[in-house]
């Protein structure tokens, strides 16, 4: 468990677990979230350099005719190789979109879970009266929001 979630008072052992299990789904989906936006960008860089080169390699060279320029870019087996890349990377970007839609919606579950079982973990009165001290440091410390159920 994580020092600032061990160092909370007013709160049990089992909060304290679930305050965990959504630090480390969050810490998750943040991981997913900054890889496909990496795949993002090499997919639209590998795209962009392959239009460029089919630009000056085949529409620039044979802009007079279709049929040439469809010759040219067939023959040339550098198309094949950049095309695969480019679609393979487009691939690899769609399954990791699903891959981080499905971390984000068990993130936002487990933290919606908190926040509506918020009265039955904090039963005394004390506890109530201090919960906003374990609110603040996870929304400071890990960016979890747990005041309402809106992202």
């Amino acid at each position: 468990m994580d020092s600032p979630i061990l160092l909370l008072e007013n709160t049990d052992q089992a909060t304290k677990q679930m305050l965990e299990n959504v630090r480390k789904r969050k810490e998750k989906f943040d991981k997913s979230k900054r890889l496909h936006t990496m795949v993002i960008w090499a997919t639209l860089t590998t795209a962009s350099i392959y239009f460029g080169y089919l630009y000056f390699t085949i529409a620039k060279l044979y802009s007079y005719s279709f049929a040439a320029m469809f010759s040219a870019f067939v023959n040339n087996s550098n198309n094949l190789y950049f095309l695969v890349v480019t679609v393979g990377l487009y691939g690899f970007m769609n399954v990791l979109k699903q891959k981080m839609d499905k971390k984000e919606k068990e993130y936002h579950e487990l933290r919606c879970e908190i926040v509506d079982r918020s009265k039955d973990l904090w039963k005394k009165e004390q506890e109530w009266k201090n919960r906003h001290v374990v609110f603040e440091m996870m929304k400071n410390n890990y960016d979890i929001n747990l005041y309402h159920e809106k992202k």
